[in-house]
């Protein structure tokens, strides 16, 4: 091999492992950002299935069962809902633009949405009626958190969560 054949291996080599460091370097940042602090935990943890992290082991599963009724029995207003959402995006794409047609896709897909969601917050509500005053004080403050009636994070966007005292109740 010639210099210029070894001049061309070597920046070779040296650009993978750049890249290989690089990605490592990434992988790790990445790994430990996940096991640190908690508030990025919590960032991740915000689906409404998360909401009774703070109940027992027995009362986690009690609210995950309630939650997987509430959307079984919903489970026809979903698919409408997909369907409806289907139809409006196959109604943006057609050659000639039907608003009328549109507006009922859009009517009949906020109405299963809305369905859907009552059946979820319909089992909440069915699961919060047998926690215990305390348990339910520590379910809502968890919901605060997580769920359809998160607040936002303190300092998120400049954002401050409304104080009781000055909702102007």
């Amino acid at each position: 091999m010639n210099s210029r054949s070894w001049k061309i291996v070597l920046v070779a080599s040296l650009v993978l492992n750049v890249f290989l460091l690089g990605a490592i370097a990434g992988g790790a940042y990445q790994w430990f950002a996940a096991r640190g602090a908690t508030a990025p935990l919590i960032a991740q943890q915000r689906a409404l299935r998360f909401a009774a992290q703070t109940l027992s082991a027995e009362r986690q599963k009690d609210f995950a069962d309630s939650l997987k009724n509430g959307r079984r029995e919903g489970r026809q207003f979903a698919r409408e809902a997909r369907e409806g959402r289907r139809e409006v995006l196959r109604l943006l794409a057609a050659p000639q633009f039907d608003r009328a047609a549109l507006e009922a896709a859009l009517a009949r897909t906020r109405a299963a949405d809305s369905s859907l969601r009552a059946k979820v917050e319909s089992s909440v509500a069915d699961f919060a009626a047998t926690l215990s005053p305390d348990e339910r004080a520590k379910f809502a403050d968890s919901l605060r958190l997580r769920g359809q009636w998160r607040e936002p994070l303190p300092g998120a966007n400049g954002a401050k969560p409304a104080s009781p005292a000055s909702s102007g109740d």
